[in-house]
């Protein structure tokens, strides 16, 4: 993390943390963890084609599912993600 570019904002209802990549720092993130303290973090993904291919390939076919099943599965891309809207498409 670029700690000078992170930021902070907090009001009565809501908390919002900027996160900055340090120079040299390439690729997406593809997670991040939240918690009152080290003990109990919660995680969470990005949306990002990876993330969701992998859980709709976990919703939409659990274990027990064949191969031949799973290469029957849609092609997911993820298109534009705003904070407003994600857009998805499936082939």
């Amino acid at each position: 993390l670029a700690s000078p570019e992170s930021s902070v904002s907090v009001s009565a209802h809501n908390a919002a943390v900027g996160l900055a990549k340090a120079p040299g720092s390439t690729g997406p993130w593809e997670k991040f963890c939240f918690g009152l303290d080290a003990s109990a973090l919660q995680e969470r993904l990005f949306v990002s084609e990876e993330n969701v291919d992998g859980f709709l390939g976990t919703v939409l076919c659990p274990s027990f599912c064949s191969q031949s099943a799973l290469e029957s599965q849609p092609l997911i891309e993820v298109l534009d993600v705003t904070e407003d809207r994600i857009q998805i498409r499936l082939k």
